[in-house]
């Protein structure tokens, strides 16, 4: 099992103590809502169960992907092939590239979402995703670093403190390792 499958495993499992509610009977709500668009799914979780943004967003997610597709077949999917598409997918070794020097700083949860991956350990560090058809945006949650020309201050109330644009792989250097480390840190 890759690590996106352990991460998934894990908000999973923690999204069914939350609410009490195993998968299937979770599921079952779902196909018993009488709502077919994915928003909708999501804001029903929301409000019906009181799930938060993220555990609702994914656990549609989850839902779909488990539905038979109408070719017959049930091949897991991986998120990427999702979110890094069409004039996107020249943008995946960069996310991949980045998750590697990611994965050395230890133990965290990946949780796909639709056109990017949060990672987590006690609360979010990071958000990583294709912004424009030829750049990859790195979102940073952390404090007391000092904005440059390169680590770009977002307005407060964002999800992020902070973004790195990224084009080519020549971008994923020690500079932006060391930011999300710094991140990866203050997330403990």
């Amino acid at each position: 099992m890759n690590k996106i499958d352990k991460a998934l495993e894990s908000q999973l499992k923690n999204l069914q103590d939350r609410c009490g509610k195993s998968l299937e009977e979770l599921f079952a709500i779902i196909r018993d809502c009488g709502r077919s668009k994915h928003g909708e799914i999501r804001d029903m979780l929301k409000r019906d169960l009181g799930m938060g943004h993220g555990d609702a967003n994914t656990l549609v997610h989850v839902f779909r992907s488990q539905q038979e597709p109408a070719d017959g077949s049930n091949d897991a999917i991986d998120p990427l092939d999702s979110i890094y598409v069409g004039k996107k997918a020249h943008l995946r070794p960069i996310h991949e590239k980045l998750m590697k020097a990611i994965h050395k700083f230890g133990e965290f949860e990946i949780a796909p979402k639709k056109t990017y991956v949060s990672l987590r350990r006690k609360k979010q560090f990071a958000m990583i995703g294709p912004a424009t058809q030829t750049r990859v945006d790195v979102g940073l949650n952390v404090k007391g670093l000092q904005a440059t020309d390169r680590l770009i201050a977002l307005p407060a109330g964002q999800m992020c403190q902070f973004k790195v644009q990224i084009t080519n792989l020549a971008d994923v250097d020690q500079e932006l390792i060391d930011w999300v480390r710094t991140a990866y840190q203050a997330a403990e």
